[in-house]
């Protein structure tokens, strides 16, 4: 067996032990593009390896999904079949796992008009809005993993010969999920209970606010009583632990719907269902954003900020330093479940009430009245740099350091 398929083969271990913990009996299913055939067969050997009960591949490919832009009657951008999304929570209900390897091309829906997106978006969340609730409540077990697309690499890799692009693509994949750790589950088992002893500090601290300071940002964000950080792997309805995002170097947890004011800059791009935003900054008033710009893909982002009452609310803070080894690969990739976990950053709309004390529990009302925001959309941005200041507020009122050039000033 040659170094790539023995890493191929490792990679797809990590995700049925530690990414989504199958357990014997239970059923997966995988959303896959047509590009990851090879990970995607490995993985379902895996998982039937594991005791999976039955494993469904979902196929997806790019081209495809374009084309209902391009040729689809125009009322049809605004349909979601509800047998699909019955379907989704029937297989959560039943105690099934989720595997999504999700790599779209950024440059997907380049020449689509935005609106067009904005709707169709609108219509897909409408209709999972169950499903939604059972994945940000932890209901069940899933994860979002990573496999190169030649779209993707091309991207990401444009300063690399074309022959080259693929391979440096697999190399950075397998670098940030440790694969070349002599154990990756071994390694990934370390790693999660340092992102727990971070999360540990965190809650012990009970910071009532955190402010940043950095270039183009001054911003106060106000965190809720019985807020919970969050951070590595989590657990489901049943406390079998998994890790929904593969990599991940965060820490996150829930700001006060209402607490947020002041300026923010994004420092990387973002990825906006299949079109790029770049360039772009807000400006906060009672947690809302009241202004906003961009240089780039100002359109797209204007039709995030109108998807519904909430989407210009944040639902998430997230904490993650530049000396981490997504950081130090110094790329932008493009994808946000990669570069969200080489910044700190923030989340547009819908709140995980998992970051508040018993909030799997709450019904809507009851999680607004404690400061969770609730929305259609959860749209993480990058707003992490060197030059990132961050001090938290104590409930005496005293501030000390978080953050100082944008790594961890606590000691954990």
């Amino acid at each position: 067996m040659d170094a790539f398929t023995t890493n191929l083969e490792k990679y797809a271990e990590l995700v049925i032990r530690i990414g989504v913990n199958l357990q014997k009996g239970q059923d997966l299913m995988i959303e896959s593009p047509m590009e990851s055939l090879e990970l995607t067969r490995l993985i379902v050997k895996k998982a039937y390896e594991a005791g999976a009960s039955f494993v469904q591949v979902h196929w997806q490919d790019d081209l495809i999904t374009r084309s209902r832009f391009e040729y689809a009657v125009d009322e049809a951008i605004d349909y979601y079949p509800d047998w699909y999304t019955s379907m989704l929570e029937r297989f959560v209900e039943n105690g099934g796992a989720l595997l999504n390897i999700k790599v779209p091309d950024p440059d997907l829906y380049k020449g689509i008009d935005a609106s067009m997106i904005s709707r169709a978006s609108k219509a897909a969340a409408t209709a999972r809005k169950t499903y939604q609730q059972y994945v940000r409540t932890s209901k069940f077990s899933w994860c979002l993993i990573k496999a190169p697309t030649q779209a993707w690499a091309s991207k990401v890799f444009a300063d690399f010969p074309e022959e080259q692009r693929m391979d440096a693509m697999w190399d950075a994949i397998f670098r940030m999920n440790r694969i070349y750790e002599e154990d990756p589950v071994a390694a990934w088992r370390i790693h999660i209970k340092q992102l727990q002893r971070m999360r540990e500090v965190l809650n012990a601290k009970k910071y009532t606010a955190l402010q940043y300071r950095a270039p183009g940002t001054n911003l106060r964000i106000e965190l809720p009583e019985g807020h919970i950080w969050l951070g590595g792997d989590k657990g489901n309805e049943q406390g079998i632990r998994f890790v929904a995002n593969m990599p991940t170097e965060e820490v996150f947890t829930m700001p006060k719907k209402t607490g947020v004011n002041g300026t923010v800059a994004c420092t990387k791009p973002l990825n906006v269902n299949g079109a790029i935003v770049d360039k772009f900054s807000f400006v906060f008033e009672n947690g809302r954003v009241i202004d906003y710009t961009a240089e780039v893909g100002y359109e797209h982002l204007e039709s995030l900020m109108n998807m519904d009452a909430g989407s210009r609310y944040l639902g998430e803070v997230a904490l993650v330093p530049v000396d981490s080894p997504i950081s130090n690969m110094n790329r932008i990739f493009y994808n946000t479940g990669i570069d969200e976990n080489a910044s700190c950053h923030l989340a547009l709309g819908s709140c995980y009430p998992i970051n508040i004390a018993n909030g799997a529990k709450l019904s809507k009302e009851e999680l607004d009245e404690r400061g969770g925001n609730t929305s259609l959309i959860h749209v993480d941005f990058m707003m992490g740099s060197a030059d990132l200041e961050i001090d938290g507020v104590l409930s005496n009122g005293d501030v000390e350091p978080v953050f100082r050039k944008g790594n961890w000033a606590l000691l954990f």
